[in-house]
């Protein structure tokens, strides 16, 4: 028997242990195949090609400890919680369980709503867009599914905490789908954390699916530890008049990997792309920041703002393209760093891809160190140098900090943010 052979019949067997749809283990079956077929993507200026990115693990069900604080019960919160392949609780309020508001493990979707999950699933995201998507389709592991119905406006944040388990030898391989159907409003905040030190790949992907005039505000706060090494895929499809925010604090201590990418598909849509990120030590964090025009009369914007520290590397790519066709249309983006350190490398490349006469364009970057003015400023008042330097970052970083929805959320971005820059300014 084929290693090819051996592989796609453990991910048979595996498959059927966990009961999955035939639909399911089908889809895994072809990216299987896909997998000797493709390459890992590609990233201007950015080497990653030889991260443990994919590992020889089989698929296996595993059961993590869940031993966590318990959160005083609240009727009105949505929240969820996964440890590595298990979840932990889901709460929805049942006002909105009666309006049809579903949320759950992914292959619990897969099974109880079938049409509305094979209708969305993997759609945004493709198997065979490379080597990396292909295997999170053959190896998925863990993930949730949110549907919203039409004309449904949740008006609480969903909160969900996912946790990777590095207490065992075991890659998290996770797909998070939001529906968003005609008419319907909805925040969603994720907060990506590890526990324990083995050494495992994380492999992340979220699909948002905005139906017409629908609305859709994702938060990320981004805090896997050091022994992982993450590849995320982020994509919004964006139908007519309808409108995506997306707010992320790429915090991981570990090496990322990673696109962005707005898809405004009908007319008058609108997508907002708002990153920070904050590397230090030796990490090496690349990102594709990327929002496409196809849809007239379309809004696309783009703000990464990246602080680099010891002997860290940050390459921010932020892509703004507007195809034929899409008349009226606006595509504008901005990618600033700031370097702390003579030893940080960094970049920030803004790429216009401009395929039409009516529209508007315009990109700013900038990659330097603190303004020496507002250090003087705020020295010259008898502050300390470090305590100065993030006081200017904190400004620096703002806009997208001030996006974040919920305060509580803010708040903990914010305290992530503290640790790293005092973590990193013991080193330079």
């Amino acid at each position: 028997m084929t290693e090819l052979a051996e592989a796609k019949e453990q991910l048979t067997s595996a498959s059927q242990q966990h009961d999955e749809p035939q639909f399911l283990l089908d889809q895994r079956l072809a990216a299987r195949d896909l997998m000797a077929k493709l390459r890992l993507p590609r990233m201007q200026r950015f080497k990653f090609h030889d991260w443990p990115l994919i590992t020889d693990q089989p698929l296996t069900w595993v059961n993590s400890d869940t031993n966590l604080e318990e959160l005083a019960p609240d009727d009105e919160v949505i929240r969820v919680t996964q440890v590595g392949q298990t979840t932990v609780k889901i709460h929805v309020p049942e006002k909105l369980q009666d309006e049809g508001v579903v949320l759950t493990n992914i292959f619990t979707a897969a099974k109880d709503y079938p049409e509305i999950f094979k209708q969305n699933f993997m759609t945004a995201i493709k198997a065979d867009e490379n080597l990396l998507t292909a295997y999170h389709m053959a190896y998925l592991n863990a993930g949730l599914f949110l549907y919203v119905p039409k004309n449904v406006e949740i008006e609480k944040p969903i909160e969900a905490e996912i946790v990777q388990d590095n207490t065992q030898d075991q890659p998290l391989i996770s797909h998070i789908l939001v529906v968003a159907d005609q008419g319907s409003k909805v925040k969603f905040i994720q907060h990506l954390t590890t526990v324990g030190k083995n050494e495992n790949p994380a492999n992340m992907m979220i699909e948002l699916i905005a139906k017409d005039n629908s609305e859709i505000d994702f938060s990320s706060l981004d805090e896997l530890g050091a022994s992982t090494h993450t590849y995320f895929k982020r994509r919004a499809d964006i139908g007519r008049d309808a409108h995506v925010e997306w707010a992320v604090g790429l915090m991981n201590d570990g090496d990322t990997v990673g696109d962005m990418d707005s898809e405004l598909l009908g007319e008058g849509g609108y997508a907002n792309s708002k990153m920070i990120a904050v590397t230090t030590r030796n990490q090496e964090v690349g990102v594709n920041n990327r929002v496409t025009n196809h849809g007239k009369h379309t809004t696309g914007l783009i703000n990464q703002r990246g602080v680099i520290l010891e002997n860290s590397e940050l390459i921010f790519n932020g892509i703004g393209q507007i195809i034929h066709g899409a008349h009226g249309s606006k595509a504008d983006q901005q990618n600033r760093v700031l370097i702390m350190s003579d030893k940080a490398r960094g970049d920030a490349n803004p790429i216009l891809l401009i395929d039409e006469n009516d529209v508007e364009a315009g990109h700013a970057a900038s990659v330097g160190p603190v303004d020496p003015h507002q250090m003087y400023y705020l020295m010259s008042r008898g502050i300390p140098r470090k305590q100065a330097e993030r006081m200017v970052i904190r400004g620096f970083l703002g806009a997208v900090l001030s996006a974040i929805p919920a305060a509580d959320v803010r708040k903990k971005l914010v305290d992530i943010l503290e640790r790293k820059l005092t973590d990193g300014q013991q080193y330079q």
